[in-house]
């Protein structure tokens, strides 16, 4: 039985799961599709075609499941899937994607600060970090375990590896590659996420294999096209063979 204050609105059609809690003047559209144990705090709206799991907690305002803000969208029934396990903070916007053939996916237990957006077709991996006023354009992939800083304006198409640490107030237009670190506008990259990968529990062997291939690319004097054919010349571990595929399909180049 869930908890339903008197002024929400729950829209006929709509399914809402066990245990759920929803406050005041929430508004919950006839295609949501709401797990069990999902807190929703006042005036959050769930919209559209949008299917939200078990476990999460939406604060006050997040808007979840709106039309993209693509003027080539025309209407259609597009999705928003949501994971387990989040934390939405207040002003949060997720849009729904702007075509049939791929949705709009947030993973699980993943914190999203206040006043993040997230574009149509964006698909945000498990554990990450989006720090507050980060903006993310069509089409961006956060992979799992990245952290984002606040007030960061991430280009559409964009992927950021996995393990990254984008600094604060940076731009970001080109591919993050995983287990960095990096700040500004234009972005640079400026090392490993060293800090980051200890706390994750890498071992000194496994970010110094990280680190062989990081240098490859950001130390050597080869180009990207060099360092990979002597990448692949090498004996793989399972983390430099993450670094080195997600290199090999950066569409818009890695990072400087």
């Amino acid at each position: 039985m869930s908890n339903i204050h008197p002024t929400a609105i729950i829209k006929d059609g709509a399914r809402i799961g066990a245990n759920c809690k929803i406050g005041p003047y929430c508004v919950i559209g006839e295609n949501v599709v709401l797990g069990d144990d999902n807190i929703l705090h006042n005036n959050v709206i769930l919209d559209g075609y949008t299917t939200i799991r078990n476990g999460n907690k939406i604060y006050s305002f997040a808007v979840l499941g709106t039309d993209p803000q693509d003027l080539k969208f025309a209407g259609e029934p597009t999705k928003l899937r949501i994971g387990d396990n989040n934390t939405i903070r207040e002003f949060v916007t997720v849009n729904r994607s702007n075509q049939m053939d791929e949705d709009t996916v947030v993973g699980s237990n993943n914190l999203l600060m206040e006043y993040v957006h997230i574009a149509h077709n964006c698909q945000i991996g498990n554990f990450c970090i989006i720090a507050n006023v980060v903006q993310l354009a069509g089409h961006v992939h956060v992979h799992d375990y990245a952290t984002i800083g606040g007030v960061t304006a991430v280009h559409q198409f964009v992927h950021i590896g996995t393990q990254s640490f984008v600094g604060g107030a940076s731009a970001v237009k080109k591919d993050i590659v995983p287990f960095s670190r990096g700040q500004g506008n234009p972005y640079l990259t400026v090392g490993l996420n060293s800090v980051g990968l200890m706390r994750k529990g890498f071992s000194n062997d496994t970010i110094a294999g990280i680190k062989e291939v990081y240098n490859l690319f950001y130390r050597s004097k080869l180009n990207t096209t060099q360092a990979l054919a002597k990448a692949e010349s090498m004996e793989l571990g399972e983390f430099q063979r993450v670094f080195v595929d997600f290199v090999k399909t950066a569409d818009r180049g890695i990072s400087n």
